[in-house]
């Protein structure tokens, strides 16, 4: 089993480091909400609601999001450079270092 690292950052300089299974097929998503972070996930993780609206400030590049998640993205009455839906990063051996915050 890989774990990985992902920072969230909770106000501006200070990080908190959360640790990930990669084995498991988990979305960041899941991830924030098991580690008490206040992601609703309305639609269970479908691009469905955008309520896991995350931003994502530094590490690895990630895949391009797909059409439903820019949909969701246009939606939002702010968005950001990093904008994405934390329920359609997946966590890999490639997402090891991202850091990000939850957008309110």
């Amino acid at each position: 089993m890989t774990d990985i690292r992902i920072y969230v950052e909770e106000t501006p300089g200070q990080r908190r480091e959360i640790i990930g299974p990669t084995d498991m097929g988990l979305s960041l998503m899941e991830l924030l909400k098991a580690s008490d972070y206040p992601i609703q996930a309305t639609c269970g993780g479908m691009a469905l609601c955008a309520t896991c609206h995350v931003e994502v400030l530094a590490g690895p590049s990630l895949p391009e999001p797909g059409d439903d998640e820019l949909d969701m993205l246009e939606t939002l009455p702010v968005q950001h450079e990093g904008s994405r839906l934390s329920c359609q990063i997946r966590l890999t051996p490639n997402t090891d270092g991202l850091v990000v915050r939850i957008a309110g």
